[in-house]
Formats: C-alpha cells, structure tokens, sequence
C-alpha cells in the first residue's frame, strides 16, 4: 500500500483542496528551500497545528504541549544549546538509549543524525508548534546554565578552601578560581529573566549558602551552595555594581546592566546586608519586559481608567500612588509617563534608581553620596522649566514639602508613598509635617495598588468554596477557580500577577474635608458615596468572583483592611 503524502492527508482531513495542494506546489518549485508544509502556511491555506497534525498522521507521531509537559533537565543536558537553537529540537526525556527529542521540523535527517551522534543515543521524535519549542528551549537552557554553574562552582578548587584561605584578590580580573564565580553569578541572573523571577536573594548560612528567587510575590528555593563560595560570589557582584568590596559591616546599595543572551540589557538593583554568617545579597531584577494586563490602561481596569485618566489632564497637582514595596508602583507610574510624553511637554524625574529608561523623558538618579538627594533634585528640577515632575518616592518631610509647593505653583507631580490604603496617603503627608490645607490644596488624586497572583490558565478548576471561604466571600459566591500545579506554573498553581486599585479623586468636596481636619472614615464614605470609590477588597473580591484569583490572596487584602 503506497504512503500517503502530506497534502493527501491534509486534504483528507478537510483542511485544503486540490487546487491549493497544486498553488503550494507551484510556490514551491519558486521556493525550493521550503518543503509542501511550509508552502501551505506561506499561502495561509493552513496553519502551524493543522500540519503538525497531518505529519503526526503520516509519520506516526505525537505532538506534546509544553504547558502540559515535564521536561527532564538532565536530558537538555545530552545536547548543548546552540545545537538546539541551530535545528529547533529538544531533547525532553530520556529512558535507556532513546532520547526523546520535540521538533517542528521531524523531516530534518541532518539534524537527528548529528543529535544521534552527539548523544550516542536513538533520537525519537515528537512535534511540537514553533514559538513554543524555542520558548521552552531559551527558558531550560537557562536552568542547565545555573545548574551547570552552580554544580562548577561548588565542586571548584575555591568551593574546597577553607573560608579564612580566601583571602585574594577577587577585584583581579581573569584567574582560574574566579570564573565559575562569575559563570554562576551570570547564569543566576539570566534564569532569573528567564522565568520572570523579581528578586534573586542570595543568603548565607552556618554549612550553606541557600539561592532563592522570588517568583510572581512568592519566594521559591533554587539551589544550595557551598559556603566557601559565598565571599567570592558576594564580591562579584560588589564589583559589577560599584561597591566597596573591603567592608563587610555596613549595608550597601548600588545597580548594575547586564548583557543577557537574547542581547536585550536589563538593569539589576543590589542591596547588601550583613548578617550573622555574612553579607546577605538582593538582586532585583528591573525588566522592561514584564507583561502586564490591560497595558493600555495602566494596568487599571475599565472603570478606574476612565476616572482615572480626567486628572492627566490637570494642568497642576499631585498623583500619589500608594502601596508596599514590591506593588508595582514605579511600573504603573512609567505607562503613566510614556503616555504624556506624546504630549508637547518637559517631563523630569528623580528616581533612586532610574529602573527603565524611558524615551522622551529627563531622568536623574539619585546619588546620595555625591550629594545628590530626593531633596536636591527636586529642588534643581524646578530651575529645568519642568510641565511635569516624577519623584520616585517621597521618604521624607522635606521631598514632601517641596513636592507640594511645586504642584501648588504649577506643576504637575507624580510620585510614589508606602501606605496601606489611598486615603491613608492624607495621615501620611500629615506626619511628615505637610498641613492640612496644603495637603487639601496641592493634591489631585490618590491610588492604591496592590499586586494578586492569577490563577493559573493550564490547571485551573472549578471547586465548591469552603465553610472558611463562606465567611470571607459575598453571598453571590458559591465557586472559585484553583490550579492544581503544573509544569506552566513551577506547580504552584498561579501564573502571572494581575493589579488592583482603589482611586480617590480630591473633589471640592474633599478638599473641604481635607482642610477641616476630617478623620479618615469620614474620607473614606465621602469618596464612597460622591464619587463611588471601590475599596482594595471590592476589586479583588470582583477577580475572585471572575475566576481569576483565589480567597488566598483576597486574604492578602484584607489583611490590611480589618
């Protein structure tokens, strides 16, 4: 019985006709480098699945899903990652002498011979969609690097020293011991992108150094060093990011860019601090990459955005947004500013530190030992003829003073406060010393912001609530969504972060509360009743409603608010 070819298949399965299967053949007598397939989805006669499918049928073969799929890590190893770039295949399990290898290209005999070869191994094949297979490829390489670096390192002449032997000079460049350090440190932050970690903490115990990352809010162990590696590790980064390598007592802080492979830059915010067993490092990993939901409108949903966006249009006044470290703050005040520097206006910023830069848009880092402070700044952007001014955060009662006069004298400001909910930001300027009726004259708006995992897409399921959740939830909820875990999620369950505000307008209204010394209850119903204002819990209550988080993290909320 005679094989039956691809384009029978397809057209078999209902996807094409004849007379397609004769114009991707004509097209590809024009194009000889492309195979039937290729040509089929060049025309836009079908797509991706739908070949992978018809190959799946004639050459008997399975297609896998990486969102659904484990992949062993020490069979990635079997092949090094510019041959898997190079043929757009990866080997995703092993079992005896078969490495089971996803490609989207199963006709590349080259390619399998040279990964047989390589292996020693029989390649057995599976599909898999394109985009998928090198998003897989670029996110578990990233883990074997670490690993690969981790594992150097500790097994390195340096990871067997004792810890007082390692008195040399790491401010050297070049050396022998010095490269797995480096090799690790650079790995570390390239997986961190890679699976969308926010910190890399790096902490020193008795008889080990643990490496966490923080992924999505949530800390997750990532590997175990030796403690002998440490204090080379801990100056390495010191050195990347301008610090004294000599001093070992007191905090330090500083940045620095780093070169990933993709050839994109990031920008990675350093704290040190010295603990009981040594200094224990923070990595904060500033992406301009990061996805976030409803972009366009800042983050916000519908109904913040449009009350939202009347007060871009002020011409003077103050935009706090408030809200823990860690709430995406600084991210929500850059769309802000990326969307007013259309405008034919002077945007300046003072930030500590300037964590994407931004077209369009003067901004200076603060430099507290050169002199430069939130204070100074502010106080020499106000001689730079400025429309519109960021300050990154307002710590104290002097940036908040300043702030205040400027947006009374006619300039739009925009920063940042560390308060648990939007009115609170009142009491809070209120401390550091602002009156009253300045607080009620300057300031234009005030949002809080919080930060909730979702739930996530490839595992989650409809379960009954709880008796717990009974009490916590509205009546109307009698159902939420879970994950279950999953390779998509670390098994965790969640996937991705989605934001959360509660917006607070200063209307005629509350100006006139403002100035009279009202309490904040007696703000809070006033904005509830004349402006409708939603609280923090009512927004994440309305996502646990959609299925899109879980009363865990609505407890995260309420937290704040009991």
């Amino acid at each position: 019985m005679k094989p039956l070819r691809l384009g029978d298949i397809l057209q078999e399965l209902g996807y094409i006709n004849a007379e397609q299967i004769t114009a991707a053949l004509a097209y590809q007598k024009e194009h000889r480098d492309l195979r039937l397939g290729q040509a089929l989805q060049k025309l836009g006669f079908v797509n991706e699945r739908q070949v992978l499918e018809a190959l799946g049928r004639r050459l008997n073969l399975r297609i896998v899903d990486f969102s659904e799929l484990t992949v062993d890590v020490s069979a990635v190893e079997k092949i090094p990652r510019e041959v898997a770039q190079k043929y757009d295949m990866l080997p995703i399990a092993q079992s005896g002498r078969t490495l089971t290898v996803a490609a989207n290209d199963p006709l590349n005999y080259y390619a399998i011979e040279d990964i047989r070869q390589l292996t020693g191994m029989e390649p057995e094949i599976v599909l898999a969609e394109l985009e998928p297979l090198r998003r897989a490829i670029r996110y578990y390489y990233a883990e074997v690097s670490a690993r690969k670096a981790a594992s150097r390192a500790n097994s390195s002449d340096m990871a067997a020293m004792r810890t007082e032997d390692l008195a040399i000079d790491i401010s050297a460049t070049g050396g022998d011991t010095e490269a797995p350090i480096i090799r690790l440190l650079n790995s570390l932050v390239q997986r961190a992108v890679t699976t969308g970690a926010s910190d890399i903490h790096i902490e020193p115990f008795e008889k080990e150094t643990k490496v966490r990352m923080r992924i999505d809010g949530v800390i997750i162990d990532y590997v175990t060093l030796q403690p002998a590696l440490h204090q080379p590790l801990i100056a390495r980064i010191k050195i990347m990011s301008n610090l004294d390598i000599a001093e070992h007592r007191v905090p330090q802080d500083g940045h620095f860019r780093a070169r990933l492979d993709t050839g994109s830059d990031i920008n990675v915010r350093v704290s040190i601090l010295p603990t009981v067993f040594g200094e224990k490092a923070v990595l904060r990993i500033l992406s301009g990459s990061t996805r976030i939901e409803h972009a366009d409108h800042f983050g916000m949903d519908d109904e913040t955005y449009q009350r939202f966006l009347p007060l871009l249009d002020r011409p003077n006044g103050i935009v706090y947004l408030t809200g823990p470290t860690g709430s995406g703050k600084t991210t929500t005040l850059y769309m802000v500013l990326q969307a007013m520097a259309d405008r034919q206006v002077n945007i300046s910023t003072v930030e500590d530190p300037v964590e994407r830069n931004l077209p369009r848009i003067n901004q200076t880092q603060v430099n507290p030992l050169a002199g430069l402070t939130f204070e100074a700044g502010l106080r020499a952007l106000l001689r730079q003829d400025p429309d519109i001014i960021m300050v990154g955060e307002t710590r104290d009662a002097e940036t908040a003073s300043i702030s205040v006069r400027a947006a009374i004298t006619g300039h739009m400001v925009f920063s940042t406060l560390h308060t648990n909910d939007a009115l609170s930001s009142v009491v809070r300027l209120e401390d550091m010393g602002v009156e009253r009726y300045m607080i009620a004259n300057s300031v234009a708006g005030l949002v809080a912001q919080r930060l909730m995992r979702r739930v996530c897409p490839q595992c989650a399921k409809t379960v009954p609530i709880t008796e717990m959740e009974r009490d916590l939830l509205d009546d109307d909820i009698t159902t939420v969504r879970r994950g279950t875990g999953c390779p998509s999620c670390n098994g965790t369950g969640y996937k991705g972060r989605i934001a959360i505000h509660e917006l607070v307008v200063i209307n005629k209204e509350m100006r006139r509360l403002i100035s009279a010394g009202a309490t904040q209850e007696e703000l809070t119903q006033t904005a509830r009743r004349t402006q409708g204002m939603r609280s923090l819990r009512e927004s994440a209550m309305e996502l646990v409603r959609q299925g899109v988080t879980t009363p865990e993290e609505l407890l995260k909320i309420t937290y704040y608010e009991d």
